[in-house]
């Protein structure tokens, strides 16, 4: 009997060899389009099935947790769910963490170690810069971080250093370091870091996992660093059952890290690999294809292919110039409207795709003036805005005392005399200790905090948090004052050094917050906490009063200018109301509504509930996605191909090669935009363009040239006569 008799029918020869090869290391290299999802949901498929694995033994891994819940999804449609039991379907995160939690001990962690976000962790090396210069600090954090990814500890770091600049990452690195350890806390490059140095140093530890990690899968192995290639190798040792999943013509994230050499280096660690090309796409058509060929056939290979359809020639790919930045978006705006009409298409069917977020404001304008539906992706979510971050911490630490990061960001958001020197005290004794950083500041000594003002800083923040603690549970009732008039007082004396804060992120159409002007209100700030006990403790009091004690609109305004303090005041409204909401609706008490805080993301739409409007978005973001028609603006040498870092006149070998290096990225993301489209693909650029307050002559991106394509001579928006434009838009707008 075929052993793949049992497989669905419709795989293609190249995808059927991918699914049933099991005689050593694979590497599948998969051209965009070509239906890579499927091939490794219809291998772990096939091992389940007809191979005798046991789920346990198997792990799939990708980059993100939609990916990851799509494949989960498609396997559990495949597959007996008896048979399912003890699968892992994961990120490289998720997986580091399922690690961590089982060997915490010997990465010298306590059971209940924190993880610290991106954020979270950005507030620890803006301390230690001593910096309020959010560049700077950023490309820290960066360093830092590229250091983690490639295996350096802080030794390993100063030994590779260069510059001055790397010399103080090198400190600050080694001050981080410390930091984290003293909280018992990790950050998410040490979720894949700390597993693939300790499998690597425990031969004992190593075998144990490889036993039970018998065959991997891994999603976009382009996107690999040196860290998650170790920790693949150390996994699959030197049985090496594996099925690594990847595009060289896609690897866009050396940025932060990934390097495309994991391809190649895959040959040379494993000489008998198994290399299976799929090169017939199902997305996109002929012609769209071609010119994707042809731009990415200018980058050296180490993998020749080339993507082929069966869908037919398609349209034209269009090029226009156009006169500017905002003459482009009123165009594509048009472009888009009659194009909808004709096409008989609906909004989603339409994505305008750029290099950067700031190309995405005038084109905003020019869809709000035709009142066209859109949304941004690429951009920062609601819950990732500092100031959402900030109130949903106090929340969570009264629902969690031991949540050390919730610790962490309520007692310095707003300032209140506990800085790093406090928490760094804290930690020690907490590490000492095995405790959380709140079971020590419950009852901190003299012999941690010596100073009598640390103390009595900390005692405040205690008793706060425990008052509420105990709101949170009740359901009605007398309503207790604040623990001391003393407290509430001292908690309206804020430090003038601010926390960082993230830049406001564009906007989403239909998704605006209520506008608030002037200076602070004397709403939530003034309001009465415990007035006579008449109130009971429904969650929107206690959420009321919690903000008040928290005296955090006053905080922004002291801290921010005028508008800044508006838009992020009205986003915290925004989530109270919310809340609220929630509370009052299912009948909950504040403690109830935290512990369905990840709930609140339903705020957001889900990923599978599709709005019918356009899509913008970086192209970055809109990898893996694909729409009908695509618009792809900008093109522009400067832009896409982005402009490099500072070393554009150093002509030394070492600089050349790295302006090569850029060139080749950008030229794998020109081609990850040119096979998002799948029926109609639209190219625009501008003679000029605004920049700050001066108009900047543009010159056509290398980028058209290599596609073999011209550009139309320019013409009024609509593509179309002006007549028949207007008649076209007034039946759509009468539909």
């Amino acid at each position: 009997m075929d052993p793949g008799s049992t497989l669905p029918q419709g795989l293609n020869a190249r995808q059927r060899e991918a699914v049933l090869y099991l005689d050593g290391p694979c590497l599948v290299l998969a051209g965009a389009g070509s239906g890579k999802t499927r091939v490794i949901t219809q291998k772990m498929a096939y091992l389940l099935r007809e191979c005798g694995y046991q789920a346990r033994h198997v792990v799939a891994l990708t980059f993100t947790n939609k990916a990851a819940r799509e494949m989960n999804e498609r396997v559990r449609a495949l597959v007996d769910p008896r048979l399912l039991r003890g699968l892992t379907v994961g990120t490289f995160h998720s997986l580091g963490l399922r690690f961590l939690r089982e060997e915490y001990a010997g990465a010298g962690l306590k059971r209940g170690f924190s993880i610290l976000d991106a954020t979270d962790a950005q507030g620890i090396v803006q301390e230690l810069l001593a910096t309020t210069d959010r560049a700077r600090l950023r490309a820290v954090q960066q360093t830092i971080s590229l250091w983690k990814n490639a295996l350096l500890d802080p030794d390993g770091a100063a030994r590779v250093a260069q510059g001055p600049d790397e010399a103080e990452a090198v400190r600050v690195y080694r001050s981080y370091e410390a930091t984290l350890r003293a909280y018992q806390s990790v950050d998410f490059d040490d979720l894949i870091r700390l597993p693939a140095r300790m499998l690597a140093a425990d031969e004992t530890l190593r075998a144990r996992w490889q036993a039970r990690v018998q065959y991997l899968l891994v999603d976009e192995y382009q996107d690999t660093n040196a860290c998650q290639y170790q920790l693949v190798r150390m996994l699959c040792g030197d049985r090496a059952m594996f099925t690594a999943v990847g595009d060289d013509d896609q690897a866009i994230y050396a940025w932060r890290g990934a390097t495309v050499e994991n391809l190649a280096q895959l040959g040379r660690d494993y000489p008998s690999l198994r290399l299976i090309k799929l090169e017939q796409n199902y997305r996109s058509v002929q012609r769209i294809l071609e010119a994707a060929n042809r731009v990415i056939g200018h980058n050296p290979k180490t993998f020749d292919k080339t993507l082929w359809s069966e869908l037919g020639a398609g349209e034209p790919i269009v090029v226009t110039p156009m006169d500017s930045d905002l003459a482009e978006a009123e165009s594509i705006a048009m472009r888009l409207s009659a194009a909808r009409f004709e096409r008989q298409a609906q909004w989603k069917d339409f994505a305008v795709l750029y290099r950067g977020n700031h190309q995405a404001r005038a084109m905003e304008q020019a869809l709000r003036t035709l009142r066209i539906p859109y949304t941004i992706s690429g951009g920062q979510s609601f819950f990732d805005k500092a100031e959402i971050r900030d109130v949903l911490a106090w929340l969570r630490l009264i629902a969690n005392e031991d949540e050390d990061p919730a610790f962490i960001r309520a007692a310095t958001t707003p300032r209140r005399g506990i800085g790093q020197g406090t928490l760094q005290a804290l930690g020690t004794e907490a590490a000492r200790r095995g405790v959380s950083l709140y079971a020590v500041a419950a009852d901190v000594s003299e012999a941690v905090l010596p100073a009598g003002r640390q103390r009595e800083a900390v005692h405040q923040f205690v008793r706060l948090v425990d008052h509420f603690q105990a709101r949170a549970a009740r359901r009605g009732g007398a309503v207790p004052p604040l623990p001391g008039a003393d407290v509430q007082g001292d908690l309206l004396a804020f430090d003038p050094d601010p926390p960082a804060f993230d830049a406001d992120p564009v906007s989403v159409a239909g998704e605006g917050s209520p506008a608030v002007t002037g200076a602070p209100s004397a709403g939530l700030a003034g309001a009465a906490v415990g007035v006579d006990g008449l109130r009971g403790d429904d969650a929107g009091r206690v959420l009321d009063d919690l903000l008040a004690a928290m005296n955090y609109e006053r905080h922004l305004y002291d801290t921010l200018d005028e508008r800044q303090a508006q838009s992020r005041w009205a986003n915290v409204l925004e989530l109270l109301d919310w809340l609220k909401r929630k509370a009052d609706e299912d009948d909950m008490t504040l403690l109830e509504l935290v512990q369905h805080v990840a709930l609140v993301t339903m705020l957001e739409r889900a990923d599978d509930e599709e709005p019918d409007a356009v899509k913008l978005s970086t192209l970055h973001a809109s990898k893996g996605l694909e729409y009908p028609h695509v618009y792809l603006i900008g093109v522009e040498e400067g832009l896409l191909p982005h402009r490099g870092g500072d070393d554009e006149g150093d002509v030394s070998e070492a600089a050349v090669a790295a302006r090569a290096r850029r060139i080749e990225e950008e030229r794998r993301l020109m081609y990850v935009g040119i096979t998002r489209a799948q029926r109609t693909l639209r190219i625009s650029w501008c003679r000029k363009r605004r920049r700050g307050r001066e108009d900047t002559i543009c010159e056509p991106s290398r980028f058209i040239a290599e596609m073999g394509l011209q550009a139309e001579a320019p013409r009024p928006a609509g593509d179309t006569d002006p007549d028949r434009t207007l008649d076209r838009l007034k039946a759509l707008l009468k539909r």
